[in-house]
């Protein structure tokens, strides 16, 4: 079983992404649709997969809800809500009543308090994304990492997944003080990791994946393999890669681990942490 634990699709026709500006992004100015993903991911032999947020908008989490529904192949949805409203727990009940919704995640990347996630607004919205059984996802810049090491010390009834191994200065190959502060984060046992991301924080035309492997390695120590699940970020690695070429560079990756341990990051490990089920998804929670 493979699961990407990371993707999005936007249609242009409904919503604007204003993050996607400058002539570097114009491959992804345009709609990315459910049926294109599907056969991305029927070619690269992946089951399953989990629709996550692309902006800060309400009304999209309701949108991706019903796309999962109609979809056989998003088994989750990683949504939006204003974490700071008094009406969280509210706002979290009334969409998990409409779809598979399996977590919660804010562009805390964007948040210029790199302290944001410690504020006790936002301390109170975690605490009720843990009462509601859903997973939080951080996507946060590596001077936010020790807001997030901070944060998941305060909640430990929620589970934290760090998107995109926290994007390191891959291209620059400068691994610190980046790795000291995943290392910590991953000391905390409510934290697990996606192994996604990374063709896009390396040089979009030069990167190999011997570029990749230092700070690949440095999560699959430091999570190691039951806390850490693929992710492909399609269609945004398309700056950098295929679909295909993202999920064999994620195989290589982990060519070292024994059959089970290279399973659970390819799958299992996203199957459990998200509690995914549908079809060729058994029910792990």
């Amino acid at each position: 079983m493979i699961v990407d634990a990371h993707h999005h699709v936007w249609d242009l026709a409904v919503r604007a992404q204003d993050w996607i500006a400058g002539p570097e992004l114009e491959p992804l100015r345009r709609t990315f649709t459910v049926e294109e993903l599907q056969r991305e991911a029927a070619a690269a032999g992946v089951d399953a997969t989990v629709l996550v947020q692309t902006v800060t908008v309400a009304r999209e989490t309701p949108e991706f809800l019903e796309l999962a529904a109609s979809s056989p192949l998003i088994a989750g949805v990683v949504g939006w809500t204003d974490l700071t409203s008094r009406d969280v727990g509210e706002n979290l009940a009334r969409l998990a009543g409409t779809g598979p919704l399996v977590g919660i995640r804010h562009q805390v990347q964007a948040e210029p308090d790199p302290r944001w996630l410690v504020r006790p607004e936002a301390l109170r919205g975690l605490q009720a994304v843990a009462s509601a059984g859903l997973v939080y996802d951080l996507v946060v810049l590596p001077h936010q990492l020790p807001a997030a090491v901070e944060v998941a010390a305060a909640v430990p009834e929620l589970t934290f997944v760090l998107d995109h191994l926290g994007k390191p200065p891959i291209a620059a190959g400068e691994p610190e003080p980046w790795a000291r502060d995943v290392r910590a984060l991953a000391e905390l046992p409510n934290t697990v990791c996606k192994l996604s991301g990374m063709v896009t924080e390396a040089d979009w035309r030069t990167w190999t994946v011997e570029a990749l492997r230092p700070f690949a390695d440095t999560v699959l120590e430091a999570f190691g393999p039951d806390r850490l699940m693929f992710g492909s970020d399609w269609p945004v690695c398309l700056v950098a890669a295929s679909y295909a070429d993202v999920l064999k560079a994620a195989v290589e990756l982990t060519a070292s681990l024994g059959p089970d341990e290279q399973a659970a990051v390819l799958g299992g490990t996203a199957a459990r942490v998200y509690g995914l089920s549908g079809e060729g998804v058994p029910e792990q929670r």
